[in-house]
């Protein structure tokens, strides 16, 4: 402090020199803290990790319900042909061993296999075929699914159906499309080869 300071304070109150040197000292703390950018890595982190964090799982998530697709497409495929052939129908295969034996192993072990629901059924003619989502009030509805084998030359569609949880779903509910799941389905469509001289569509 100058000669010239030391003499202007030693005019004043003691109590105006106090509030002075504490001005003082708290300009110099404020300057010191502004010029500090330690901590600025941090927080700026901190605004970005949640946004990112939230667009790198919903990215994970749609490649996960991608990849389970095309499982089903596959399970789906592998199954159907056993229908196609007639095995199923000559080897009298009930809804429960379908399900269990043949669809159950073919999706790779990558589903819960008592959340896959078959939905197998026969017509006589393509235009006959209604395929409407068995949903109802929003939830999976059992009841709209049912399983039919037709003889040869008969039309089926086999579809297989999965609900999947989605537990990301960033800014809209474009994953979505049964309440906070996603109903996966696959289905095959296809004419029974002729394995048998007799038989006929149920």
């Amino acid at each position: 402090m100058s000669a010239v300071e030391t003499h202007a304070m030693s005019e004043l109150p003691l109590n105006q020199i106090g509030k002075r040197i504490l001005r003082s000292k708290f300009a110099r703390l404020v300057r010191r803290f502004a010029r500090q950018d330690r901590g600025a890595t941090a927080i700026e982190f901190g605004m970005v990790a949640m946004p990112f964090l939230a667009l790198t799982f919903a990215i994970l998530e749609t490649a996960i319900i991608f990849f389970a697709g095309q499982t089903l497409e596959s399970a789906v495929q592998n199954s159907a042909r056993l229908i196609l052939t007639g095995q199923a129908q000559t080897g009298g295969y009930s809804s429960g061993y379908f399900h269990d034996s043949v669809v159950c192993p073919n999706s790779a072990g990558f589903f819960d296999c008592s959340k896959i629901y078959v939905d197998v059924k026969s017509y006589t003619q393509f235009g006959d075929i209604s395929q409407t989502p068995p949903v109802t009030n929003g939830a999976f509805d059992q009841t709209k699914i049912g399983y039919s084998l037709g003889g040869p030359g008969c039309i089926q569609v086999v579809t297989v159906y999965y609900v999947w949880p989605v537990y990301v779903s960033l800014l809209s509910d474009n994953l979505s499309n049964m309440g906070n799941n996603r109903l996966l389905s696959a289905s095959a469509v296809f004419k029974n080869e002729p394995y048998a001289t007799t038989g006929g569509c149920s």
